[in-house]
């Protein structure tokens, strides 16, 4: 079954609403994604605005955090369950006009390892940290230059959120967890 609810991630009422929808539902939570993601500013960090940088955070970094958090404590402490959270190749190398927004996706990368030495063995926490995908919160990277990108990607094309999404389904399933 599907169960759609609208919230702001990095707002703690509104999450926790959400998960005990979800439970209320379905019995409990197995698997959480963690994949919101917000880019505010684009150029030089030295000209960040703090609410730029705070939206950054909230929503890439400690939502993250707080859905975790709800879904440990209201059910996967429990029945376990798999975690998987939405990173970046920019959270391992610099890049101009993103500086802020990799710094925040590097924080995901640690976030899951964290998460993953804290809840194991209940819960297995991986991430993914795709590069360059068609999404529309990438579009301003991508857009009017897809082609002369794609030549430089290894695959020859940049990244579908297909892409991104087989390899969650891998890693919520049973047959990942003797990777982790």
């Amino acid at each position: 079954g599907v169960l759609a609810k609208a919230a702001h991630v990095g707002d703690a009422e509104a999450a926790e609403a959400c998960v005990d929808a979800a439970i209320a539902e379905f019995g409990g939570i197995d698997v959480l994604v963690n994949n919101a993601g917000t880019s505010p500013h684009f150029g030089p960090m030295v000209d960040i605005t703090q609410a730029a940088a705070e939206k950054t955070v909230q929503v890439n970094q400690f939502a993250i955090v707080l859905w975790t958090q709800l879904a440990w404590k209201k059910s996967m402490s429990e029945r376990g369950g798999s975690i998987i959270n939405v990173a970046s190749v920019g959270g391992m190398i610099t890049e101009h006009g993103i500086g802020y927004y990799n710094a925040t996706k590097a924080a995901v990368i640690h976030l899951t390892r964290q998460f993953a030495m804290e809840l194991a063995p209940s819960a297995r926490v991986n991430c993914i940290a795709p590069g360059l995908v068609k999404t529309a919160l990438a579009r301003a990277l991508w857009e009017n230059n897809e082609e002369q990108i794609s030549k430089r990607m290894p695959l020859g094309r940049l990244g579908e959120p297909e892409d991104i999404a087989n390899a969650a389904v891998f890693l919520a399933g049973d047959t990942a967890s003797w990777m982790t």
